[in-house]
């Protein structure tokens, strides 16, 4: 199963197709809808469903990094899922692709997570109970996937958790310099929304290695290549420290894949997760000099690390 990223161009996630021939030809089904969160913000969602004969094997909810959206690489990962027999849904967090709210600010990471879990079950109540269900996150979003198993309530509970480049701690190379990190609260309680955080190099540059797909992100036109916000970037890291502090109870079926280069979320935090989980089945895949977005990497690597997200993905499903 090829990824559609390498259908893509440095233009458009569907190359120089429209979106409609580009569904068909994958053959899915893909539907948008919108809610509104009690904060007051529109929230943009969107689902991708197998055409017939694809029969629906299992569900995916798929949960975005920072500065990212749900409708360019995120989306070509779900159309990869989807053609592979799972229905998969996603959302864009406040102030991120087509939903509302301030540019890429996110002061508190758990209103976020409500939004995740009132969109991610309501789109799994719509489907037969009896499929087995699993998170897929990249960077933040893996924090974000670990907020929701860690909330564990009433609710159906999920079956699996994919980590890729997740944000289990942000990478030294990447922090703002010193003495900036430890002034950060200072700054934030007097103008959170400033954009004056710097950071050692910017998350395009860091993540992407092929140079097409680099300019590909950068080409949509959702997409801020402006500063952290102060509040944000605050957050981002006292979220980095929550997790960190809650490794031990993280019990789902698990699997890690991490690029080895990574120099936005710190590889070590990876494998630190992957020790102290107390899931009983945990995988970890360190891919020694691949960078943060691993769908970014030559289209090479892009097929074995998503082909053995996948495989790991349908035995899961498979089980009784």
């Amino acid at each position: 199963m090829v990824h559609p990223v390498a259908h893509a161009n440095e233009q458009s996630p569907f190359g120089t197709l429209s979106a409609s021939e580009f569904y068909t030809h994958h053959s899915v089904a893909h539907s948008t809808s919108s809610f509104i969160n009690p904060r007051g913000f529109k929230i943009f969602t969107q689902s991708w469903t197998p055409l017939p004969p694809q029969k629906i094997n299992g569900i995916i909810a798929l949960i975005h990094g920072f500065t990212g959206e749900s409708s360019w690489f995120v989306q070509l990962t779900a159309i990869y899922f989807t053609q592979s027999g799972f229905a998969t849904c996603a959302l864009d967090h406040q102030g991120h692709g087509f939903s509302q709210g301030l540019k890429n600010h996110i002061p508190d990471i758990q209103p976020v997570v409500d939004d995740c879990i009132t969109f991610f079950d309501t789109f799994r109540a719509g489907l037969d109970p009896a499929l087995p269900s699993f998170l897929y996150s990249e960077s933040l979003g893996g924090a974000i996937a670990l907020l929701i198993h860690l909330r564990a309530g009433p609710t159906r509970p999920w079956d699996g958790l994919v980590l890729n480049g997740a944000m289990c701690g942000i990478s030294p190379k990447f922090k703002p310099p010193w003495p900036l990190e430890h002034l950060l609260s200072f700054v934030a309680a007097i103008v959170p929304t400033w954009q004056v955080i710097p950071t050692r190099g910017s998350i395009p540059d860091v993540s992407f290695k092929v140079e097409w797909k680099k300019r590909l992100a950068l080409a949509s036109p959702r997409r801020s290549s402006a500063r952290p916000r102060a509040a944000t970037a605050l957050e981002l890291m006292r979220v980095s420290r929550l997790v960190q502090e809650r490794f031990h109870e993280v019990e789902l079926p698990l699997l890690i894949v991490h690029g080895g280069d990574d120099m936005v979320c710190d590889p070590a935090c990876a494998e630190e997760l992957y020790r102290r989980a107390a899931s009983k089945d945990k995988t970890i895949r360190i891919f020694p000099g691949m960078w943060h977005q691993i769908v970014g990497e030559p289209d090479e690597d892009v097929e074995l690390v998503f082909g053995e997200i996948l495989e790991w993905l349908r035995l899961r499903a498979a089980k009784p």
